[in-house]
């Protein structure tokens, strides 16, 4: 038995045959899918088929690609959505600084906002440093009152971290004992992932383990110790060889396991139980 950790069954990606998506990920022995919520709408929409669906669990939190679009009061209905014993944890939440305004402007004008080394800033880099601030505050603030909701409501969290190691790891550090995490979609290095598990923290893999050029994942994977990682898929996206450029689903969790497994030169089964005992304890299956 597996149990896909991550996926994004609200989206509109999985409309058309959604049904057909559960029956493929219960034969591939997919037995528990954890869909995520990424804005308070998404949320919803995650309660909602948790509620309809035995085998779907649902996270619920506002990413942060969605701060600056994101109500000004987001805790009060994830405090509401939590109310519902199918909640299993918050997130995803956290930082993402691959699309900071100052990227997103000098892609729009095809020029490097920051490239012109040893002159003095011009008004348009002084304004772009105003907004990378401003949006960072923003994903910052978003960020922590969810890991404050989290500890309040005695839930582990679901981390998004992109391009932002430094500041996530400092965000979380004085919760350290009060709560855990687990760093989804992991594609750092082995000795990051070190320090997550030095933290308290996990890790899950997504199909990156089965890419030529996920190397470097597959042997963080095979380091890390057999009951400190999950797996996942992130669906729609992320598709496993041999599915790569197709659409992603949950069966293909299957893939991500045995990829590892042979990595570590073990069997399915083995990464099976390991991982589905590690996402028992995790997140928050049997609420009374």
């Amino acid at each position: 038995m597996l149990i896909e950790t991550h996926a994004h069954l609200d989206y509109p990606d999985f409309a058309h045959d959604f049904e057909d998506v559960l029956r493929r990920a219960n034969e591939a022995g997919v037995a528990r899918i954890i869909t995520i919520g990424t804005s308070i709408e998404s949320s919803r929409r995650a309660v909602d088929l948790a509620e309809k669906y035995s085998n779907i669990y649902a996270v619920i939190g506002v990413h942060p690609t969605y701060a600056e679009q994101a109500e000004e009061d987001v805790m009060t209905p994830l405090r509401e959505f939590a109310k519902s014993r199918r909640v299993v944890a918050i997130g995803e939440t956290g930082l993402d600084y691959h699309h900071l305004p100052s990227v997103e402007a000098a892609k729009g004008k095809k020029v490097q906002v920051f490239a012109r080394a040893l002159q003095g800033e011009t008004e348009e880099e002084i304004e772009a440093n105003i907004q990378d601030g401003s949006y960072k505050s923003r994903q910052a603030s978003l960020f922590q009152q969810q890991l404050d909701l989290a500890t309040e409501l005695g839930f582990n969290v679901v981390i998004h971290q992109r391009d932002a190691w430094d500041d996530t790891l400092e965000i979380m550090r004085p919760y350290s004992g009060r709560l855990h995490g687990v760093f989804h979609c992991f594609g750092g290095t082995l000795e990051q992932a070190n320090e997550v598990l030095d933290l308290g923290h996990l890790v899950s893999f997504t199909g990156i383990v089965t890419f030529k050029n996920g190397a470097s994942v597959r042997e963080v994977a095979a380091q890390v110790p057999l009951d400190k990682f999950m797996v996942e898929t992130d669906c729609p996206y992320l598709a496993p060889a041999p599915f790569r450029g197709k659409r992603c689903e949950p069966a293909h969790t299957r893939l991500v396991a045995e990829s590892i497994g042979t990595a570590r030169s073990v069997s399915l089964e083995e990464v099976a139980r390991a991982t589905t005992a590690t996402a028992e304890t995790f997140f928050r299956f049997n609420r009374s």
